[in-house]
């Protein structure tokens, strides 16, 4: 009976220690892209899934020859904040911003022809910026690998505290100037191929595939849970292509004129709201567009309507909409995190933003004028506008012809002129507006003139 109680306790054991080894979950997500808001909304993202679903490792997927530094250091440190040891696998590239994503990680490995380093600033020529940007860099990549903190060696017989990555060689990826013996040459900006990044600490192991990382990890038994980016986050991605962008902005201009000139709330103006949603939706579910800059389209649209059925003319009210919708559409195309590059504000993705808009916009407001004429006089549309001419041949009269009879008669003010109003002539009612001055209602007026679909009168002496 003893004999029987001790094999169950064995199998027992053994077989809660194969569902432990089992219970191995590898979160394994990709960064083979440039390095911009995009890719840190991803790590951000697969990050927070990763300790949501109690990951035993994360696994990074990397090939990428950089990108926006903010970004990079955005990312880098939610790296050095997870509770959760990260892996990263350099699949041939991590340079520049990528080296510094790969240097946060808990280990390191690298394909054999991979490469690691390079990480000078340079801007969109390629072209090194100044010092004050560098020195941020190699702040930076030095306080990522001193975080790894140090470890012990055993150097001529004695065991010593050394750096787990030497923060000298992280500094020595960014600035050429820095001369380490047998590693750095001076002169020459620092990128370690797999061998010699293994050989000098920033590589764990050299493997080819991810089964090979993992078991060079010495993790056994797992079982990867590979984030793949879902029918939403595709749409998502889609709609916010910038060729996309262009044309749902020309969608808003060409339904918002096509509405002015038709009768009633009608199509146009469903088909501008739905380009609306289509730009702003995405932009903003992404983290990109913000309440506010939203607000600004918003109160640029409303000022324009002012402008056109409030206040007549047009003046101020009418070009601060325009500077609005401008504004508010090309800020909501911007991160926040790319209009910030080393701590100094950056206008160039803003520019870029705007050029997009305003091209658009003449691009919309040119097919409008070039095909709106032939559009109204389609079968589909033919409707909606006077396309036939009434001329005085056929009996019509204009407007013009029909009220300029009427200067220099009497009438009684019907509604207070303030200045524009109603006045009654011969028991009818007619649109009148005085010279800036306000005459109550019934007061006797004088018919002066008649100009723009209305008449214009004064107070009778």
């Amino acid at each position: 009976m003893k004999k029987l109680w001790l094999f169950v306790f064995v199998m027992s054991g053994l077989l809660g220690g194969l569902r432990a080894q089992d219970s191995i979950l590898v979160y394994k997500f990709d960064i083979k892209e440039m390095i911009a808001p995009s890719a840190w909304r991803t790590t951000m993202k697969n990050i927070d899934r990763a300790v949501s679903m109690k990951a035993d490792f994360i696994l990074i997927h990397m090939n990428t020859y950089g990108g926006l530094v903010d970004a990079a250091d955005s990312i880098r440190t939610k790296l050095l904040n997870c509770k959760i040891p990260v892996l990263a696998f350099v699949d041939n590239n991590a340079a520049s911003a990528g080296a510094l994503i790969a240097i946060a990680c808990d280990s390191i490995y690298m394909r054999t022809g991979a490469n690691i380093g390079a990480a000078t600033v340079v801007n969109q020529e390629g072209a090194a910026m100044p010092d004050k940007y560098q020195s941020y860099m190699r702040a930076t990549m030095r306080s990522t690998a001193e975080a790894h903190g140090k470890i012990s060696r055993i150097i001529h017989g004695d065991t010593v505290e050394v750096w787990h990555r030497d923060p000298r060689i992280a500094e020595a990826m960014v600035d050429e100037r820095i001369e380490i013996d047998s590693i750095s040459e001076a002169g020459k900006v620092l990128t370690f191929t797999a061998s010699e990044a293994m050989k000098n600490g920033y590589c764990e192991g050299i493997a080819e595939n991810v089964d090979e990382v993992l078991k060079k990890a010495g993790i056994s038994h797992y079982r990867i849970y590979e984030y793949e980016a879902t029918w939403v986050d595709k749409l998502l991605s889609l709609l916010m292509n910038p060729a996309l962008q262009g044309i749902f902005i020309m969608l808003m201009v060409g339904g918002i004129y096509f509405e002015l000139q038709t009768p009633g709330i009608g199509f146009p103006l469903a088909a501008a709201v739905v380009g609306a949603m289509l730009y702003f939706a995405p932009l903003y579910l992404e983290g990109i567009a913000n309440h506010w800059e939203i607000l600004v389209f918003v109160l640029g649209i409303i000022l324009i309507g002012l402008e056109v059925f409030v206040i007549p003319g047009f003046g101020i009210t009418g070009i601060s909409g325009i500077v609005l919708v401008v504004l508010g559409l090309s800020l909501s195309m911007v991160d926040a995190v790319s209009l910030h590059e080393m701590g100094t504000l950056n206008l160039a993705p803003l520019g870029n933003a705007m050029l997009l808009v305003l091209l658009s916009i003449l691009i919309a407001v040119g097919l409008v004028f070039a095909f709106a004429p032939s559009l109204f006089r389609s079968k589909a549309f033919r409707n909606l506008v006077l396309v036939k001419a009434q001329t005085t041949t056929e009996g019509y009269l204009s407007v013009d012809a029909a009220e300029h009879d009427k200067v220099g008669k009497t009438a009684i003010v019907a509604t207070d002129l303030r200045p524009s109003g109603k006045i009654e002539l011969d028991g009818e009612l007619f649109d009148a507006q005085s010279f800036g001055d306000y005459i109550p209602r019934g007061q006797k007026v004088i018919i002066v003139k008649f100009g723009q679909g209305q008449l214009y009168v004064k107070k009778q002496v």
